[in-house]
């Protein structure tokens, strides 16, 4: 199979998709790989280091995306790569389409491309394995950020959220106690914040208390409940998921009125739309505003910020599967891998992510009727 890594374009973007070890994995077994000049090096990573494990440097976008058969990126293509997409092309990427641009999902559908989306590749287990990664960094992140933003010079409130003796710790709640709210709590904790940790899962709560000795609270997720803890709270995390759609509002935009002047919200699910009402996505290189007297920091690419972390800790996850792809084509790979099986957002004109489908109003068609009507790389 050829396979292409583009550059990616979207704002501050500094990730790449594939890093030489993935390449080495690909052309050791005979696949072409063809690397857009100058992709890696955002992450650290130059042409030269491609070229020593058997890639193809590629001067434009244009031709990457023209000749592979497979396309292996990090983030969704936005409107200038709508046009390079091939009729037929395997797109391996998060995709996120229940966030994005609804013209991206026609774009897809038009062309009949195979959309394979990071985000929904689950395992019998229910985790995320792709996901996991940069929920990891984003958590972390979120409170590295947010603790900058609660500074008077950004536009916050003046709280250190360590504070000093004498004087009360910031208070950060992080609602969702998924991979996220986990890294985001570790960072919260280290640093001396006060945290409240909100989720609907009891089971996970109890988790959440016994890992974190009972440094932080835990609350089951209600309106009051919610209400409450964001009201009181200096720095606000969302980080609630569900794979493939479109995030729940749990913040509303009433309540966000509510807050002091100066608290700040991150909102982590920005790029699933968000679960805090008044977030809209915004970019590294203008990364906040500020409504109702409260800084927002929702940048859908937060990871992008730190590629040399997050570029090689996706591709240790997302190499397998773009190997199994490879190897075995789209279809014998999704009819031998049930977690991959469920990657699987479009393929031939249809949406068969039932979620997605929902979500953006599609019909919805199995993944195994799609494949089942017509074979295909």
């Amino acid at each position: 199979m050829i396979v292409g890594v583009p550059k990616e374009i979207k704002t501050r973007e500094y990730r790449v998709g594939m890093v030489p070890a993935g390449v080495r994995a690909l052309t050791s077994a005979g696949h072409t790989v063809l690397v857009e000049t100058n992709a890696g090096v955002g992450s650290g990573i130059p042409d030269s280091e491609y070229q020593r494990v058997g890639a193809q440097i590629v001067q434009s976008a244009d031709e990457v995306w023209k000749r592979a058969e497979m396309i292996v990126k990090v983030k969704e293509p936005i409107a200038p790569e709508y046009e390079r997409i091939q009729d037929g092309q395997i797109i391996y990427t998060y995709f996120h389409l229940a966030g994005v641009d609804p013209e991206l999902t026609r774009t897809l559908l038009k062309k009949k491309a195979s959309a394979v989306a990071y985000e929904t590749i689950q395992l019998d287990d229910g985790s995320l394995p792709l996901l996991k990664p940069m929920s990891e960094v984003a958590g972390k992140m979120a409170i590295q950020v947010g603790a900058a933003c609660l500074e008077k010079a950004h536009g916050g409130k003046g709280i250190l959220l360590g504070g000093v003796p004498g004087v009360r710790r910031g208070r950060v709640t992080i609602i969702g106690g998924g991979v996220v709210g986990t890294c985001a709590a570790k960072v919260a904790v280290g640093m001396g914040a006060e945290v409240t940790i909100i989720d609907i899962n009891l089971e996970r709560l109890t988790y959440l208390d016994d890992v974190f000795l009972g440094r932080v609270a835990t609350l089951a997720s209600d309106t009051e409940s919610i209400a409450k803890s964001v009201r009181e709270a200096d720095l606000v995390v969302g980080g609630v998921l569900i794979p493939g759609a479109a995030a729940p509002k749990l913040v509303s935009e009433a309540l966000v009125a509510e807050m002091s002047p100066g608290s700040v919200v991150v909102d982590v699910a920005v790029d699933q739309g968000g679960c805090i009402e008044t977030c809209v996505p915004t970019t590294h290189d203008n990364p906040t505003f500020v409504k109702h007297g409260v800084v927002h920091y929702c940048v859908a690419n937060m990871p992008g910020a730190v590629p040399q972390t997050s570029t090689y800790a996706l591709t240790n996850t997302t190499r397998p599967y773009s190997r199994k792809i490879a190897d075995m084509g789209l279809v014998e790979a999704i009819k031998s891998d049930k977690a991959l099986a469920r990657g699987l957002n479009t393929y031939n004109g249809q949406v068969t992510y039932e979620a997605v489908a929902k979500d953006l109003g599609y019909n919805y068609v199995s993944i195994f009727d799609a494949i089942g009507a017509k074979g295909g790389r």
